[in-house]
């Protein structure tokens, strides 16, 4: 954990870079994932049968 640390202060630029980029993408995942307001929900049903 520590060396991720020392990376991270040895190179700036390069995480303020992959900061955005995840920022970015998680942007684009939000508004390119579809949601339904009322999404199509089976109903079970149960069928008995008394001889």
């Amino acid at each position: 954990m520590i060396s991720l640390v020392r990376i991270a202060l040895s190179r700036p630029y390069t995480f303020v870079v992959a900061a955005i980029m995840v920022l970015i993408v998680g942007v684009l995942a939000v508004v390119r994932t579809p949601t339904d307001i009322f999404p199509t929900i089976k109903v079970p049903v149960v069928a008995v049968a008394w001889t």
